[in-house]
């Protein structure tokens, strides 16, 4: 069973959206579905990630920390691609919040990046293999 059936975001610009999120969801796997009222992206299993636009213009971006959305972490494989999807986001126009690095504070095997796009919304690319 997923632990997430799916994630859905109000975003200002739909197609600036997609202009930010396609790039990365592409190199995780998942595959765009437009629709007339947004935009998914499905890995091939239940779980989907969804945008659609906010019902009232500037109603945005959303301010992190305060109530609501904090962020969202992907798992990834190793720290150099952490470091290459980290570099796919800056390309596509998303916002550095913290450069890759390593978190010993998490555990000594944390290494991870954070991005936040034009909405608002932050993401987290984490390397964090099981211990040994």
């Amino acid at each position: 069973m997923a632990l997430i059936d799916h994630l859905g975001m109000t975003v200002d610009d739909i197609p600036a959206a997609i202009a930010q999120w396609d790039p990365i969801l592409t190199e995780l796997g998942y595959t765009r579905r437009d629709a007339d009222n947004g935009v998914s992206w499905d890995n091939g299993s239940e779980t989907e990630l969804i945008l659609r636009p906010a019902r009232a213009a500037g109603t945005g971006p959303h301010v992190h920390g305060h109530v609501g959305w904090q962020h969202l972490a992907f798992d990834i494989p190793s720290p150099e691609e952490v470091d290459r999807l980290h570099a796919i986001a800056v390309d596509a126009g998303w916002t550095v919040v913290r450069d890759p690095k390593k978190y010993p504070r998490f555990n000594e095997r944390y290494y991870a990046s954070f991005v936040e796009d034009a909405n608002g919304i932050r993401i987290e690319f984490a390397y964090n293999p099981p211990r040994t």
